[in-house]
């Protein structure tokens, strides 16, 4: 035990420091958007993203006046409060560390998304269903707080119903075959109660916004070509991964063929899975792991869906984030029953949380160097109402890669080493009351904060 106790301490150091040798310090182009809204607060803008993410950042803006610790110390109190409560509660916590290894927490944690905020709230209701099933739970405390965070991933993020939804089909399962159980009956309610709530946040949205989700905001869905349903089909076939999710935005023949060949490494690990379950399904709560399963594939399928409806980003690990989480979560549960040794997963955690810090850290910057620069620059631009990233297809900053048995080079853009995506990132960090535009439609340019007027070196 003594050494996931270690291992979790080199987390929370980890996750602490990371972003900062980060460039843009782990802040998007979404991340912005949620700081806008945060700002307006309590004036309600728009309904692009839900309320629930912006809220929380904005409470701890209130602590440390600055939206980068904000999201920074959101995301570290996210890691210690599940490690403490995993140790204390003896909670799975050798399983709940080494999920910290994993692509999944590491990218949710270390970026200033919604998914890490969402992906904590999912731990707790993962909990929540195990004790019931072991009827460890009282079922009118279950009933009450498992239908809360039901509405809380809804007001996180909207894929949320998704969650919701693979739920409502674990539960039609399971009442097809043992109809009205006790168990049944508190999944029943759980599903009325919560389901209740998200409707009033979708009234609620419509009400006040004249949408539900901010459908129309999103514009229409991208074409359809070909390499893209494959680059979105393979992307979902990878949520199975625990650790790998290496997806180059090229469409180049040996990017696409990279990928197949990592699908392949994942269509393997599933087959693992499969015989590993089936090994040990005996000895393990089948119908708690089946919930699990259930809600991660109808999470996934449901999204890679929506995503020919509407504008979001093509399936990645953002993307199914709480997919992959389930299907890990499950697979070290199962893993370590009845395990002999724990040598090779511990190791293999350690690695991959290391390699996964050495990858986000390809070409490491001081993020806090950048922003010294720009954040003396900001008050001039303070009449600014909106911020746009001029300098896109201008000159590229490449990393070149020396690969040593080959004896060959290569060259890599990465997107955000650019300092036109670095300059974004940390003005709207600044000033998130300067919106960002992802096209140039601002038809009075004075209003429009380039980022070629910001001084970078």
């Amino acid at each position: 035990m003594k050494k996931y106790v270690f291992l979790s301490i080199a987390i929370v150091l980890i996750y602490f420091f990371q972003s900062f040798y980060n460039a843009t310090g782990g802040i998007g182009a979404d991340s912005l958007s949620y700081f806008g809204i945060a700002s307006d607060l309590p004036g309600l803008e728009t309904n692009l993203f839900p309320l629930g993410f912006p809220v929380v950042i904005e409470f701890f803006h209130k602590i440390f006046g600055d939206y980068f610790w904000s999201s920074k110390m959101l995301n570290i109190s996210m890691v210690i409060t599940i490690l403490l409560f995993s140790y204390f509660r003896k909670f799975y916590f050798k399983e709940t560390v080494l999920l910290f290894g994993g692509k999944t927490l590491f990218f949710a944690l270390n970026w200033a998304a919604s998914e890490g905020l969402f992906v904590f709230i999912l731990y707790f209701l993962i909990y929540l269903f195990h004790q019931r099933f072991q009827n460890q739970i009282k079922s009118k405390f279950f009933i009450i707080f498992a239908s809360l965070l039901f509405i809380l991933l809804f007001s996180v993020r909207y894929s949320g119903i998704y969650i919701f939804l693979g739920f409502g089909v674990f539960w039609m399962i399971m009442f097809l075959k043992n109809k009205f159980t006790p168990l049944n009956r508190d999944f029943f309610k759980v599903l009325l109660f919560s389901g209740s709530g998200i409707l009033a946040y979708l009234i609620f949205n419509q009400y006040i916004y004249g949408s539900f989700t901010g459908e129309n905001l999103r514009g229409a869905p991208a074409q359809y070509y070909a390499v893209y349903i494959l680059r979105d089909v393979l992307g979902v076939i990878n949520v199975v991964d625990p650790f790998i999710a290496i997806k180059p935005a090229s469409n180049s023949v040996v990017s696409i063929a990279f990928q197949v060949c990592l699908m392949l490494v994942d269509l393997m690990l599933l087959r693992y899975f499969i015989k590993l379950v089936r090994k040990k399904k005996n000895v393990i709560n089948f119908d708690f792991h089946r919930l699990i399963w259930v809600v991660s594939g109808v999470y996934a399928i449901a999204l890679f869906i929506s995503g020919y409806f509407q504008q979001i980003e093509e399936m990645n690990v953002r993307m199914l984030a709480a997919a992959n989480f389930c299907l890990f979560f499950s697979f070290l549960i199962i893993y370590f029953k009845d395990l002999k040794s724990d040598r090779f997963i511990f190791r293999l955690g350690c690695f991959f949380l290391l390699f996964l810090t050495g990858y986000s850290l390809k070409m490491p910057s001081n993020y806090f160097n950048n922003r010294k620069q720009i954040e003396v620059q900001m008050p001039k631009f303070s009449h600014k109402k909106y911020l746009y990233n001029n300098e896109r297809g201008g000159e590229e900053s490449l990393t070149t890669y020396h690969v040593p048995i080959i004896k060959k080079t290569f060259q890599y853009k990465h997107t955000s080493n650019q300092k036109g995506d670095v300059k974004h990132s940390i003005a709207g960090t600044i000033n998130p009351q300067i919106k960002w535009l992802k096209y140039d439609t601002i038809k009075d340019k004075s209003q429009v904060l380039y980022t070629s007027e910001i001084i970078l070196k």
